[in-house]
């Protein structure tokens, strides 16, 4: 979403506090706020972005990587009481990978859903109008929901390379890249799920056996003290959200923390799977015997394709996957 360092720095507008007249009568007590905005989420360059200027509140919309985490730095030396992202799933990503490096202890956060894909927004119920004043009255009103992140960590790293929400691989990938062709002909949201995953189906479904979709990826997998074993996968997911788009249930019943589905490669009985995997329910013993869901605490992960978090692609590598310390969000 921002680009990444090693690009030259530009950032529109800088981190100010706007002042302005006192409130009259009984008020909040004061809650200082840093806002990041996306000037490139969806809804952002299709209705412009009102930024609104009132007393406490920091507003910065950084366009590297770089310049983000210089803004996040400002915000954790003023103490902000509350971070704002301003733009869709892949802002939210760039912004808590960038606060894992800055701050000591995540400050509470609220989401303004501006982007293509607003997944955690659906999760937490935000509704698709919430502002910053929306986010901030939820604050000081105490409405706070947690949601652990999905942290990605490199071999031995000091730090997670990455945060998210939603990390795939193997037709995973191949599904995200449909559904930012959807994006292209103007679908966007539960609707793009749906479009890109009926093409993947139909993909897998009609295709031979040299078929990519159908031959799967080699993952080498171990999920907590369980023994490592490689293994051909169609697809592997992992989530710390709750509730998904379009009522989708892929890892089963609502639950916190970190939960994982994976399908063997080839697919056997793919149709047949289908209503279980996307409903949460088993299915017949044998089309159960193709997928399963587990909610590790810690998977080890070895391969060599690239995986998706929150629709952005990463190179594979050797990577642990586990759920972060739960963050607050603001909450309608």
């Amino acid at each position: 979403m921002f680009r990444r360092p090693d690009t030259a720095l530009d950032v529109v507008g800088e981190a100010r506090i706007a002042r302005g007249p006192a409130a009259i009568g009984p008020a909040p007590a004061p809650l200082l706020v840093g806002v990041i905005a996306n000037i490139r989420s969806h809804r952002n360059m299709k209705h412009g972005m009102r930024l609104d200027h009132w007393p406490d509140v920091l507003y910065t919309a950084p366009e590297t990587f770089e310049a983000l985490e210089e803004a996040l730095r400002d915000y954790a030396a003023r103490g902000i009481g509350l971070l704002v992202v301003n733009g869709g799933d892949g802002t939210l990503r760039d912004v808590m990978t960038a606060a894992a490096r800055v701050f000591d202890v995540m400050p509470p956060m609220a989401i303004i859903p501006s982007g293509k894909t607003n997944a955690l927004a659906l999760d937490l119920g935000i509704p698709e109008g919430w502002t910053v004043r929306d986010a901030i009255a939820a604050a000081q009103a105490g409405r706070f929901v947690e949601r652990a992140p999905v942290q990605v960590w490199r071999g031995d790293a000091a730090r997670p390379d990455a945060c998210g929400f939603l990390l795939g691989m193997g037709g995973f990938v191949r599904a995200t890249e449909l559904a930012q062709s959807t994006h292209r002909a103007g679908a966007f949201n539960g609707v793009a799920v749906a479009l890109s995953l009926g093409w993947s189906i139909a993909q897998t479904l009609f295709g031979g056996a040299g078929n990519a979709w159908r031959r799967g990826t080699a993952v080498r997998v171990q999920a907590d003290d369980e023994a490592p074993a490689t293994r051909q996968l169609y697809l592997l997911l992992a989530s710390t959200l709750e509730r998904m788009p379009v009522g989708l249930k892929p890892f089963g019943p609502a639950r916190a923390g970190l939960k994982m589905l994976t399908v063997n490669a080839p697919p056997r009985h793919l149709f047949r799977m289908l209503k279980p995997i996307l409903s949460g329910t088993t299915g017949s013993p044998a089309v159960a015997a193709g997928f399963a869901r587990t909610d590790p605490r810690t998977v080890r992960v070895q391969l060599d394709e690239a995986f998706i978090l929150d629709g952005e692609h990463y190179a594979g590598g050797d990577l642990t996957i586990r759920a972060g310390a739960p963050i607050r969000f603001a909450a309608a």
